[in-house]
C-alpha cells in the first residue's frame, strides 16, 4: 500500500477522480453488496478498505457528474444515487473501481493497488510530484521495499535496487556503515559522496535513521531534479522521508528479527604440512619427512602445530532488532511515534553494537488555513572494535595479523604462554579485551508552519536543529609474553567531537489550473550554520591494566590537541512547473548559494536547470493504443550543479573548511635573546579566487508502461570542471601546495530498468531488473598528464583515461626454463630504468616491453582495471501465492578489479607468512601450466607484487550476488480475527547468501582492502515477525 499519500489524502483526492487503471463492473470480486431491499433511488452507504484496513479520503463519485464525496477516517461514506448510476471509487495509488448501482443499500469496496503507479507521489526537492508528471531522472523506493527485508543499515537496502546508484558494502564491522554510495559514477577527484537529507535536513550519513521509520527514499540523479540543492548536489541527492501519522484509530506495529552471521568468505590458507612442502621447493631439506608427518598427524601440537588462526579467532555473530511504532489521529491531529533497539555481536570477539533510536512526528491542523508539523528524533549508537597492540591498532591490524601469521606457531605453548612472533599474537590481543569504543548520539528537531494565504498560495517556514556528539576511546593494554605488546607502551586515547547544524527555510508555493494550463511556482530562502569542535587527549605508561582514568597515565607522556570550525551558507532558490493538458511538461529550477568556504567576492554560485517531457500516450492519435499502452513519455534535461564539499573527509575535523584563507602554524621553539621562544610560520600558500567545482549535465529519457510491463531508459552526459586540486609551489618558497580549480572530467552513461507486475488467481508476480553503464574520463589534471591517487600509490589518474586505474607492468605467462629467463635478462638487464633487483628463473613472471623500445622500465607500464565498476546491475523478484511470499534480490558489478598484495596471496617468510592455497598450483618443472609463479622466499623473487606490481596481481572482481532471499507467510484473516490482530507475517531471510565470481582467492569481491585487513562482510540468516495490532 502506498502509505505516503495517506497524510495528504483529503487535499489531493478532492480532484483525483481518475487514476491509472480501472476495475470495471465485470470484476465484482472487489465489490461486495450487502443484503437489503432494492430501491430506485436513495442513499448508498458503504465502506472502502484495502489489505491493511479502512481507507480514509477515498473518492466516491457518480461517473459523469459532480455528485461525489470522500470516505471518513473509518472508511465509511454516504452518497445520494439512483438506480443505473455508475459509481467510481478511487484513491491515489490504487486502481479505480467502477460498478453499476442496482438498488443495493450498502456495499463494501476493497481497493487493489495500482501496479502501474502513474499517480504515485514522488518526493522531490522541497516538495512532491506525481510520477506521471516528472520530467527529471528520479528513482524512488517505498517503505514496503525497505522494511520487508531485515536490514540494519539503510545503504545496504539500496544495493541493486536502482539503476545508476552503486553501493559497495566494503566491510561488515558492527556499528559502522562501511558502504560507499555513488550516483552515476565518480564525478570528481575529491569527495564524491551524495548529498543526503532526512525530512529535508542534511545528514552526513544513513546511520542516523532506523530503516523501519522510512516512508520512502528518492534519489535525484540528474541536474534538472537536483539543481534545487545547488552547490551540494553535483554528486546526486538522496531524500529520505519518514513515516507520518494517518487518520484513524491508533495502529500499533511491531517489527523484529533475530539472526546469526558469519563471514561471506574467508581466504583459504595452506596447512603447516603444505607450507613445509612448498618451502622445501626453494630450500630443499628445510623440513624433513618426519616434520611433515608430525605437522599432519598432530602428534606434536606444540613443536609441530597446525594452527588455523581464523578458526581460533572468528565466531558466529548474533543480532536482534526490534521496532515498535504507533500511528493514528483525527482530521486535525495526526501522530507517529516509534522506538527501536538493535543488539549485535560481531564475528570477532570484542566487536559489538548497541543502538537505541526514537522518533516522533506530529501533524496539527490548527485552523482551516494554519498547520504545524513537528519532527523529533534521537539515536544512540554504541559500538566497539577489538584493538591490536601492534602499531596501527583496531581490528584491521588484528585481521592483517591473522592473515599473515604462520600456522607453525601455536596459539599457546605447553607452558601456557602465547606463541611468539615479532609482529605479535592476534589471539593474545583478542583475549586481552582491549578495544576501541565509540559512542555517537544524534538529536534532530524540526518545526514547520504552513499557512494557506489564498486559494492556491501557501507559505511554509521550517526551523531545524541537529546536534551530534561523538566519543572515541582507545586502549592499549600490557599483555605478557607478547612481543608486539612489549614494544608498545600502554596507552589511553580519548577524543570528543561535537557538531551542530542550524537550518532555516522559508517557502512560498503557488498552484493554479487555468483551463488546460497547469502552473506551479515555488520560491524559497535557506540559511544554515554548521559548527564542529574536536578535543583529544592521550597518556601512556599506565601502571596497571585495571586503571582506566586518564590521570593514571604518565604525566610526562601526555599530549592533547583540539580545534573548532564553523561554516555558513545562504541560498535563494525557485522552481516553475508548467503543463498543458497533462501532455506537455516543463520545469525550470534555479538556486543561488553563498558559502563561507570561499573568499569574499567568490562566495556566490548560480545553478540553473531546465527539463521537459512529452506524454505521447495522452495525444489523441494514441487513443487506439490505450487498451495496451498506459503511458509513454519522453524526457530531456539540462542543468548545472556545484560541489562546495569537495575537500570533505570522512572525519569532519580533517575537512578543509577555509581552503582560500592564509593560515599559520604555531609550532617549534627558536632561540631569541637567550630564551627559547615559540614561533609561528606560514605553512601553505592560498589563493582567494578558489571557488566551486561545477558539473554541467544533460540527458534524455523514456518511460513506458505496456500492459503489465514498465520500461525506463536514460542517457546522461556530465562534465565536471573547476575540480579543486593541489598545485605544487616552487621549492624555493618552502610552502605546501595550494588549492586551485584546475581539473576536469566527464561521465557518460546509460541506465535501463525493466519490470513486470501481474496478479492472477492466487498468484502474484513482480520482477524488476536494472542495469547501468558508466564510463568516466579525466580531461584535465591542471597541466600534467598523470598523477597517483594520494591514498593508494598503485592507483593512477591519467588524462583521457578512467579515474583510479591500476598502472602496472604487463605480465605474459611464466618463463619455462632458466635459459629462457637468462635470454630475457640479456636483453633488458642493466639498461636504464630496469626495475628488478633479483634475477629471473624458470617459473617467474615474464614481463613485456610494451612500447618496444628495447628497454624494460617504468614507461612499459600499462593501465589495467579500475576499482570503479563500469557496469552495475540488479534483479528483484517477488512471488506471492495465497499467504506465502518469496523475495529474491540479486546485485552485481562488471568491468571492475582490484590489486591484491602479498598479504592476501600470502608469502613465504617464516613466522610472518601464511600462503594461500592458490600457491598449491604454483609453477614447477612438472607443473608448467600452473596458475601461480614459482614459490620463493619473501622479497627474493622478481614476480612478487611488493617488488614490482604487475597486472598478474590485479584480479577481476566482477560478481553476481544473491543479496537477499526471503520467504514469508501471512496469517489468514480467520486466525487474525480469532486472536484480535490486524496482520501477522513471519519470515525467514538470508542476506549475502552466495556470490558468483571468477576470483582465484576465496575473497569477497566487494572488499576494499588489497591486503584483506578490513572487517569481513557477513552472511546473515534471520527469522522475523511483523505484527500489526
Amino acid at each position: 500500500m502506498l502509505k505516503i499519500v495517506r497524510p495528504v489524502s483529503f487535499v489531493l483526492l478532492s480532484a483525483a477522480f481518475c487514476s491509472g487503471g480501472v476495475v470495471h463492473a465485470s470484476d465484482r470480486a472487489a465489490i461486495t453488496p450487502r443484503v437489503g431491499i432494492s430501491q430506485q433511488e436513495g442513499s448508498l452507504k458503504g465502506t472502502v478498505s484495502d489489505s491493511f484496513g479502512p481507507v480514509a479520503g477515498a473518492s466516491i463519485v457518480v461517473k459523469g457528474t459532480t455528485n461525489g464525496t470522500v470516505t471518513d477516517m473509518n472508511g465509511n461514506f454516504v452518497l445520494d444515487v439512483k438506480k443505473g448510476d455508475v459509481i467510481q471509487v478511487s484513491f491515489i495509488g490504487y486502481l479505480t473501481q467502477e460498478f453499476k448501482y442496482n438498488g443495493e443499500p450498502s456495499i463494501n469496496v476493497s481497493l487493489q493497488e495500482d501496479t502501474q503507479k502513474l499517480d504515485e507521489v514522488i518526493v522531490v526537492g522541497y516538495g512532491t510530484q506525481q510520477k506521471a508528471n516528472l520530467s527529471g531522472a528520479v528513482a524512488q523506493l517505498d517503505s514496503k521495499e525497505l522494511t520487508s527485508r531485515p536490514i540494519s543499515n539503510v545503504s545496504s537496502g539500496l544495493q541493486g535496487m536502482m539503476p545508476g546508484v552503486t553501493v559497495t558494502s566494503g566491510q561488515g564491522r558492527p556499528g559502522q556503515d562501511g558502504s560507499t554510495i555513488r550516483i552515476r559514477g565518480v564525478g570528481t577527484l575529491n569527495s564524491a559522496s551524495p548529498y543526503i537529507l532526512i525530512d529535508g535536513i542534511e545528514s552526513g550519513s544513513m546511520n542516523d535513521i532506523d530503516p523501519n521509520d522510512i516512508e520512502s527514499i528518492s534519489v535525484l540523479k540528474d541536474a534538472s531534479s537536483a539543481a534545487i540543492y545547488g552547490s551540494k548536489a553535483s554528486n546526486g541527492v538522496i531524500l529520505i522521508t519518514t513515516k507520518r501519522g494517518k487518520t484513524g484509530a491508533p495502529r500499533i506495529s511491531y517489527n523484529g528479527y533475530v539472526g546469526a552471521s558469519k563471514a561471506t568468505s574467508m581466504i583459504d590458507r595452506v596447512s603447516s604440512a603444505d607450507y613445509a612442502r612448498l618451502w622445501n621447493r626453494f630450500e630443499p631439506g628445510r623440513y624433513s619427512d618426519e616434520d611433515i608427518r608430525m605437522f599432519e598427524d598432530g602428534s606434536d601440537p606444540y613443536g609441530h602445530p597446525n594452527t588455523d588462526w581464523n578458526d581460533e579467532a572468528y565466531r558466529t555473530g548474533l543480532l536482534h532488532k526490534h521496532n515498535v511504532s504507533i500511528t493514528g489521529g483525527a482530521e486535525n491531529v495526526k501522530y507517529m511515534a516509534s522506538a527501536g533497539y538493535l543488539g549485535q555481536t560481531g564475528i570477532l570477539p570484542n566487536s559489538d553494537r548497541k543502538q537505541f533510536n526514537g522518533r516522533t512526528n506530529l501533524d496539527m491542523q490548527l485552523t482551516k488555513k494554519l498547520a504545524v508539523r513537528m519532527n523529533m528524533s534521537f539515536i544512540k549508537n554504541d559500538f566497539s572494535d577489538p584493538n591490536a597492540s601492534y602499531y596501527g591498532g583496531s581490528s584491521d591490524q588484528i585481521i592483517r595479523q591473522l592473515n599473515i601469521i604462520s600456522p607453525m606457531i601455536p596459539v599457546k605453548d605447553k607452558d601456557g604462554k602465547y606463541g611468539q612472533t615479532n609482529d605479535g599474537n592476534p589471539i593474545a590481543w583478542l583475549d586481552s579485551g582491549q578495544t576501541v569504543d565509540n559512542c555517537n548520539q544524534n538529536f534532530t528537531g524540526a518545526l514547520s508552519v504552513d499557512y494557506d494565504i489564498i486559494d492556491g498560495l501557501k507559505a511554509t517556514v521550517t526551523g531545524a536543529y541537529v546536534n551530534e556528539d561523538q566519543r572515541h576511546t582507545e586502549r592499549v593494554l600490557s599483555i605478557s609474553d607478547d612481543p608486539a605488546s612489549a614494544s608498545r607502551t600502554t596507552s589511553l586515547v580519548e577524543r570528543f567531537v561535537n557538531w551542530k547544524r542550524y537550518n532555516f527555510d522559508a517557502l512560498l508555493n503557488y498552484s493554479k489550473n487555468f483551463g488546460q494550463h497547469g502552473l506551479k511556482v515555488m520560491v524559497g530562502y535557506h540559511a544554515e550554520k554548521y559548527e564542529v569542535s574536536k578535543n583529544q587527549m592521550q597518556r601512556n605508561n599506565f601502571p596497571s591494566n585495571s586503571l582506566n582514568d586518564m590521570d593514571a597515565g604518565g604525566a610526562s607522556t601526555q599530549t592533547n590537541d583540539g580545534l573548532s570550525r564553523e561554516l555558513a551558507m545562504l541560498s535563494y532558490f525557485g522552481r516553475i512547473n508548467y503543463d498543458f493538458a497533462g501532455k506537455y511538461l516543463l520545469e525550470a529550477n534555479f538556486r543561488a548559494d553563498a558559502s563561507s568556504r570561499f573568499a569574499p567576492g567568490h562566495r556566490w554560485g548560480y545553478f540553473p536547470s531546465f527539463s521537459g517531457a512529452w506524454r505521447i500516450s495522452e495525444e489523441e492519435f494514441m487513443e487506439s493504443t490505450h487498451d495496451w499502452l498506459s503511458s509513454l513519455k519522453i524526457r530531456a534535461s539540462w542543468g548545472m550543479l556545484g560541489n562546495q564539499d569537495a575537500l570533505n573527509k570522512s572525519n569532519p575535523w580533517e575537512n578543509q573548511y577555509y581552503p582560500w584563507m592564509q593560515t599559520y602554524n604555531l609550532d617549534g621553539n627558536y632561540p631569541m635573546g637567550g630564551n627559547l621562544t615559540t614561533g609561528y610560520y606560514q605553512k601553505a600558500y592560498r589563493i582567494e579566487d578558489l571557488s566551486w567545482e561545477k558539473s554541467t549535465t544533460w540527458g534524455i529519457g523514456l518511460d513506458a508502461i505496456i500492459n503489465h510491463v514498465t520500461f525506463t531508459f536514460d542517457y546522461y552526459d556530465r562534465k565536471t570542471t573547476d575540480i579543486i586540486m593541489e598545485v605544487p609551489v616552487p621549492t624555493e618558497f618552502g610552502l605546501d601546495p595550494y588549492f586551485d580549480n584546475v581539473g576536469s572530467m566527464r561521465n557518460r552513461g546509460v541506465e535501463v530498468q525493466l519490470g513486470y507486475n501481474n496478479k492472477w488467481n492466487d498468484w502474484s508476480l513482480n520482477v524488476m531488473g536494472n542495469m547501468a553503464y558508466n564510463k568516466n574520463k579525466i580531461e584535465d589534471l591542471g597541466g600534467v598528464d598523470r598523477m597517483t591517487n594520494p591514498d593508494d600509490g598503485d592507483l593512477w589518474r591519467f588524462v583521457g583515461k578512467p579515474i583510479d586505474s591500476y598502472y602496472v607492468y604487463k605480465a605474459d605467462g611464466f618463463f619455462q626454463s632458466d635459459a629462457e629467463a637468462q635470454q630475457w635478462m640479456d636483453t633488458y638487464k642493466g639498461k636504464d630504468g630496469y626495475p628488478f633487483g633479483q634475477d629471473f628463473q624458470a617459473g617467474d613472471l615474464r614481463y613485456v616491453d610494451t612500447n618496444g623500445d628495447g628497454k624494460l622500465d617504468a614507461d612499459d607500464r600499462v593501465l589495467s582495471k579500475t576499482i570503479n565498476p563500469v557496469v552495475t546491475f540488479g534483479l528483484n523478484l517477488n512471488v506471492g501465492y495465497k499467504a506465502f511470499d518469496l523475495t529474491l534480490n540479486f546485485t552485481g558489478a562488471a568491468n571492475v578489479g582490484r590489486a591484491f598484495t602479498k598479504e592476501a596471496f600470502g608469502e613465504f617468510s617464516g613466522s610472518a607468512g601464511h600462503p594461500s592455497t592458490a600457491w598449491l598450483d604454483s609453477w614447477t618443472p612438472e607443473n608448467t601450466n600452473a596458475s601461480m609463479p614459482r614459490v620463493a622466499e619473501s622479497r627474493k623473487s622478481p614476480s612478487e607484487a611488493s617488488n614490482v606490481m604487475s597486472d598478474f596481481w590485479v584480479i577481476n572482481t566482477s560478481y553476481l550476488r544473491l543479496k537477499t532471499l526471503q520467504l514469508g507467510y501471512t496469517l489468514p484473516k480467520s486466525v487474525l480475527n480469532a486472536i484480535g490482530l490486524s496482520n501477522v507475517r513471519v519470515y525467514y531471510s538470508a542476506e549475502n547468501l552466495f556470490t558468483i565470481d571468477s576470483m582465484p582467492l576465496n575473497v569477497d569481491p566487494e572488499t576494499v582492502s588489497s591486503r584483506l585487513s578490513s572487517y569481513p562482510l557477513v552472511m546473515t540468516n534471520s527469522f522475523g515477525v511483523n505484527v500489526t495490532f
